[in-house]
C-alpha cells in the first residue's frame, strides 16, 4: 500500500466523502455502497447527512479496495475477513478494569449458586 496514509494526508480530523473518494481512488457512490456492505465501516454524519471519514476509516477503505480489486476477494469474503479482524481488535481493547468487573460478576454468580 506504500507509505502510511498518515504521512500522505494533511492533518485533519475528518475528511468529507468527496475528499475521501479522491484519496482512495473510487467514486463517492462506491464508498456509500461499501458502507452498506461492510457493517464495520460507519463514518460519522453531520446533521445534514454529510459523511465524515477519519484517517483510520480511510486506511480501512484502502484495505477494502486492495482486497476487492487486487486480491480479487468477493464482497462477502472481505466482509468475513475484515469483520473477523474488527471483532478481534474490539475484544482486545478491553481494559483491565473491564476484565476485573467481568470476573467479579462471574464470581458473584458462582457464590450465589454455591449458597
Amino acid at each position: 500500500m506504500g507509505e502510511p496514509v498518515q504521512r500522505q494526508l494533511p492533518f485533519k480530523i475528518f475528511y468529507k466523502i468527496g475528499e475521501t473518494s479522491r484519496i482512495v481512488g473510487v467514486e463517492p457512490y462506491v464508498l456509500r455502497y461499501w458502507e452498506t456492505e461492510f457493517p464495520f465501516l460507519k463514518p460519522k454524519k453531520t446533521k445534514t447527512g454529510q459523511r465524515l471519514y477519519t484517517k483510520k476509516e480511510i486506511e480501512m477503505l484502502f484495505l477494502i479496495k486492495k482486497m476487492l480489486y487486487e486480491e480479487r476477494f468477493t464482497v462477502e469474503g472481505v466482509r468475513q475477513k475484515l469483520g473477523k479482524m474488527y471483532r478481534q481488535a474490539s475484544n482486545e481493547t478491553l481494559t483491565k478494569q473491564d476484565i476485573l468487573n467481568k470476573v467479579k460478576i462471574k464470581l458473584k454468580e458462582i457464590l450465589r449458586m454455591l449458597s
